[in-house]
């Protein structure tokens, strides 16, 4: 039954993979990894393959917020230049 439940774990990265992973999917299937790996119970083999697939899927969840952190950066950093040469077209004028 353990081994049936770690392949529970990982199939949805088993079968597409963790690149093709939505950031709440694989925050969700670590959360399951750490959960098991903190219940105990598990043999020194199973322990390791769970640990390495949650290794695999906090990088996924990093990727993601890294991307989500650059595109609010970009989106702030572009609203600030609006801003800027809005408020200079204005200076420029009086």
């Amino acid at each position: 039954m353990a081994d049936e439940d770690a392949q529970d774990t990982g199939a949805a990265t088993t079968e597409r993979g963790y690149d093709e992973l939505g950031y709440e999917e694989a925050r969700d299937a670590l959360l399951e990894v750490v959960r098991r790996l903190e219940a105990g119970g598990t043999g020194l083999e199973e322990s390791l393959a769970l640990w390495e697939r949650g290794e695999q899927l906090a990088k996924v969840c990093q990727r993601w917020l890294d991307g989500a952190r650059a595109r609010l950066d970009a989106a702030l950093a572009a609203e600030e230049a609006a801003e800027r040469s809005d408020g200079s077209a204005v200076n420029d004028r009086g």
